[in-house]
């Protein structure tokens, strides 16, 4: 029973250092990604549209992202969305069929300032995982006030719960260790 309720924390836990992981794909590094543009929102037709449904984003070099929508009315569309997105700070070129977003290389202030807020990102997500620990914790709790488990119970899923945010906690730390390598490379 106790087993089943620490085991069920795991998935909550993965989507935390899931997310975290796209977060960190989304700061922009000085080398052009998709994942820089992923998840930009494009007002289109009434609607507000991811930007990889309405176009096409590849990378066809280290310093370029290309962006070819589907239909040609979205481009100006897409390139004031990109505008309008102010953690990316660049400007759109449009050829008529494709939008090239050039990433110019990193400042070593702007770098510094995206570690910072890479920290911050590494922060909430070791909040996530604090909570999930916490909920779980708090269910045992209860279900020993109902005398449905022992304070056993509840210390052995007290342990069993820190052995697992440890282990999430080294994966934090490995994503982020490799993001401000990435970041400071010159």
């Amino acid at each position: 029973m106790v087993r089943a309720l620490v085991d069920a924390a795991d998935p909550k836990m993965d989507k935390a250092l899931e997310h975290l992981a796209e977060e960190l794909g989304s700061l922009r590094t000085g080398r052009a990604s998709s994942a820089l543009v992923d998840n930009i929102v494009v007002e289109y037709y009434g609607m507000t549209q991811p930007l990889k449904a309405v176009a096409s984003i590849n990378t066809p070099d280290g310093r370029t992202i290309a962006i070819t929508p589907w239909d040609k009315g979205a481009m100006t569309a897409i390139e004031k969305a990109i505008r309008d997105t102010p953690s990316l700070g660049l400007n759109p070129n449009n050829d008529g069929s494709t939008i090239r977003l050039n990433i110019p290389m990193l400042t070593e202030e702007r770098r510094r300032d995206i570690v910072k807020t890479l920290g911050g990102k590494v922060e909430e997500c070791r909040i996530a995982l604090r909570n999930v620990r916490h909920d779980v914790l708090k269910e045992v709790q209860r279900m020993v006030k109902d005398k449905e488990l022992t304070r056993d119970d509840e210390t052995f899923a007290e342990a069993e719960l820190n052995k697992k945010i440890d282990q999430y906690q080294r994966k934090i730390e490995e994503l982020e260790a490799a993001k401000t390598k990435e970041l400071m490379e010159v």
